[in-house]
């Protein structure tokens, strides 16, 4: 990551609840991944900020989707946390449909980056959020996180497993990671600034679809604090 990364200039915007409440964007990256799968670290090293994102063990931290600005009206977004067991059934419902009409109607959102602890990657729910992301046609990417509590055969086999098992998704991309030994990180930050250089104003502006925040000027659209 280069000192003038775009990454570096993130920034708490606000937390919201529900899709009605979702700000103003032009373009936007999520960050999903099930809890304790090393997400608020990763946010955390790209952005070379360490507390950006909170890292957490408890449920109730995870329930709202947090936007941090990295440009006017261009957000990384940090998605609640899936997959914790003792979280009530109507708690877990309502994740799941936040998550889901998220994924699928966000008409801002240019691509998903989707965490997953590289020692059990691709549970049940990890696919479920591909299920609901890739119909989209908008980019994934994978880390394969806490990658460094692997040896280097088991790194090269996972790795080449989730790959294989991925093949048919032309739209999913995937890299090993570590937050802790910082591997992946250049590699990651690269392609989420591409992805951001690529997003035009033309499809990612003012064009809501459900889901979407009402048609708004960009400043009407940002909390100026």
């Amino acid at each position: 990551m280069t000192a003038k990364s775009v990454l570096n200039r993130a920034q708490f915007h606000t937390s919201v609840a529900q899709l009605r409440d979702l700000p103003y964007s032009r373009a936007e990256i999520a960050f999903a991944g099930r809890s304790n799968a090393g997400k608020s670290s990763a946010i955390n090293l790209l952005t070379r900020k360490n507390r950006l994102a909170f890292t957490s063990k408890t449920p109730g931290r995870t329930q709202l989707i947090n936007f941090f600005e990295l440009d006017a009206d261009t957000y990384l977004v940090d998605l609640p946390g899936y997959g914790y067991a003792k979280v009530p059934p109507e708690v877990k419902a309502k994740w799941e449909s936040l998550l889901s009409r998220y994924l699928q109607e966000r008409e801002a959102l240019v691509g998903m980056v989707l965490i997953m602890d590289a020692r059990h990657p691709l549970t049940p729910l990890d696919r479920q959020m591909l299920d609901w992301f890739t119909p989209t046609g908008k980019p994934v990417h994978i880390l394969l996180s806490k990658a460094d509590k692997l040896s280097n055969s088991e790194k090269a086999l996972t790795l080449r497993r989730v790959k294989q098992e991925l093949m048919s998704q032309a739209c999913v991309t995937v890299q090993l990671f570590s937050s802790l030994s910082r591997l992946g990180a250049e590699e990651a930050a690269a392609l989420i600034e591409g992805w951001l250089g690529h997003a035009h104003p033309a499809t990612t502006g003012p064009h809501p679809g459900p889901g979407d925040a009402p048609q708004k000027s960009p400043d009407q659209g940002r909390d100026r604090g």
